[in-house]
């Protein structure tokens, strides 16, 4: 475990309540592509879909990456966190509103509920962005990574708003535009600015802490940020004015050469690492890079062929290959941390007190590790021969990858301080 800034870590409540609830949804995710499995390679917009796709990117996503940002922000800003409360109300609403998505997108209910569920996720996403920007201020020396903490805040806030104008025009249609190439644009906000912008700026700062690696080629870095950014804007300015086209593949092709700047500076980290051994954990990072470079050039595939099994190929590989895959590597590489600043801080060098690895199952993280292979690589081989036994058995294996998780997240969560003084142990 790699130490952290622990003199600014925030305080235990603005954190751990994402982890906990994000693990849930989890859980309630694999619940709902079990139950809706007959469904997955139909058309993207149906009332189980939409629901397992907001259960997955608002619950599980958005939600960890919530509880990860509040506490990583103060140690790449180098400031405490602007406002607990407001990541504590920020949770509130997330789950809430996420919660309400759900359950009105799976029976179809449109109107007031779904409204209200998107209305208090753009409450989230205001009082998130906010805390991540007075966060950044308050640092006088800005670097990359801030920035695309706060890129990705505004494009989070972006995406949301776009959301809810469509929850209010499935009740009330005003949006000139066709409602489905609306959605294009909400969601691809989402995945291309709220996500990756995201995991861009974050795993800059991570990876090389965890590998003990580093990289002088930062100009990389700022490619990505430039490249990312316009990519999506000439795709969200185009798309609504005009008919989405082949043409908006550029525009992804901009985004794609700008995650290629990414990649390969955390390659360069990579080659440069003291830590030549690679564990299981980072073993999810490599994967989840991996998919979503597979995302992209599925891509153009989904676009040009009308057989939806295509898009849900898309979709699978960015919301469970690389999404959940970068989650289920980076959780245990940050949540015992905060774990164990609250409890053992302020006892470092007066006791014997535990390692922060010691506060989660590490054989846990092994069966994870083949469990999640197996569930994705089983999915999409049941996805592409759309063959139903084959999902089953995969969603099946999804189900007991969630119960893993969920389990070493409470036992993360909720350990007891352990304190050895001499021979004895408290």
């Amino acid at each position: 475990m790699v130490a952290l800034n622990i003199g600014r870590a925030p305080h235990r409540v603005a954190v751990l309540p994402f982890y906990g609830t994000g693990a849930l949804f989890f859980a309630l995710l694999t619940v709902l592509l079990f139950v809706a499995a007959g469904e997955l390679t139909g058309h993207h917009f149906s009332p189980h879909l939409l629901a397992i796709v907001h259960a997955a990117a608002l619950g599980w996503g958005t939600m960890i990456i919530f509880g990860a940002a509040y506490q990583l922000l103060p140690v790449i800003c180098e400031r405490d966190l602007y406002s607990v409360p407001f990541a504590v109300a920020s949770y509130v609403m997330l789950t809430v509103g996420a919660l309400l998505l759900v359950w009105s997108f799976w029976v179809f209910e449109v109107g007031v509920l779904m409204i209200t569920g998107g209305a208090l996720v753009v409450v989230a996403a205001v009082l998130y962005a906010i805390n991540t920007c007075a966060t950044a201020a308050r640092q006088q020396r800005v670097n990359v990574q801030q920035v695309f903490l706060v890129s990705s805040a505004l494009w989070l806030f972006i995406t949301v708003i776009i959301g809810l104008l469509l929850t209010i025009n499935l009740s009330h249609t005003f949006i000139p535009r066709n409602h489905l190439d609306m959605l294009k644009l909400h969601a691809h906000a989402g995945l291309a600015g709220w996500f990756l912008q995201l995991i861009t700026g974050v795993s800059t700062k991570l990876v090389p802490m965890f590998l003990l690696g580093k990289s002088k080629r930062e100009w990389l870095l700022y490619t990505a940020l430039v490249l990312q950014n316009i990519g999506l804007i000439l795709f969200l300015a185009d798309g609504y004015f005009n008919p989405i086209t082949a043409k908006m593949l550029i525009y992804a092709g901009i985004v794609a050469l700008g995650t290629l700047a990414w990649l390969i500076y955390l390659a360069d980290v990579y080659r440069n690492r003291l830590r030549r051994k690679i564990e299981p954990l980072m073993k999810h990072t490599a994967i989840s890079f991996l998919n979503l470079a597979v995302g992209f050039v599925l891509l153009p595939v989904a676009f040009y062929f009308s057989d939806s099994r295509w898009v849900s190929l898309y979709g699978t590989f960015l919301f469970l290959g690389w999404i959940t895959a970068i989650i289920l590597g980076t959780t245990f590489k940050t949540l015992p941390f905060i774990v164990w600043t609250s409890h053992y801080r302020h006892l470092t060098g007066k006791v014997i007190v535990p390692l922060p690895k010691q506060l989660y199952n590490e054989r846990l993280i092994g069966y994870q590790f083949y469990l999640y292979l197996s569930a994705f690589v089983s999915l999409i081989i049941g996805l592409i021969a759309d063959c139903a036994p084959v999902v089953r058995v995969a969603l099946i294996l999804w189900m007991i990858l969630a119960a893993v998780y969920v389990a070493n997240v409470a036992k993360t969560i909720f350990h007891k301080p352990m304190i050895t003084d001499g021979n004895k142990t408290q």
